[in-house]
């Protein structure tokens, strides 16, 4: 078999792969608004929401998704506390110096807030839109 015979089908192969990863990345679920906040962007980065002395660096973190989507978002903070996400009702405990995750489905419509709980500071607000 000659060489441009067994290069030509790798191009191929390589050529739809790019294709579909392109459309694939148009389907993103999170709204534009969320991609320019700080969320779930197209490259698939997760919003990290830094906490310095006990306050969300920039302020409160606003996130948008969708109904269905998977709401996702990081928490970096420099003090120990739960991280609770109202509404949903979901709560991690994060170290000083640590960081917890958050991957919960975006079932519940409506705005709620992320706080930190024992220091009663608003770190986010999360919109899930139907």
């Amino acid at each position: 078999m000659s060489y441009a015979k067994k290069v030509v089908p790798v191009l191929v192969a390589v050529a739809l792969a790019i294709g579909l990863a392109a459309c694939g990345s148009s389907g993103d679920s999170s709204t534009s608004s969320t991609a320019s906040s700080g969320g779930e962007g197209k490259a698939g980065a997760v919003p990290t929401i830094v906490i310095r002395n006990g306050e969300p660096v920039g302020g409160i973190k606003e996130l948008e998704y969708d109904a269905g989507d998977t709401i996702r978002f990081k928490v970096e903070s420099d003090v120990a506390d739960e991280v609770h996400f109202h509404g949903y009702d979901v709560m991690e405990d994060v170290a000083a110096g640590g960081s917890v995750s958050f991957d919960v489905p975006a079932e519940i419509e409506g705005i709620f807030e992320v706080e930190l709980e024992g220091r009663k500071e608003q770190i986010a607000e999360i919109q899930v839109n139907p």
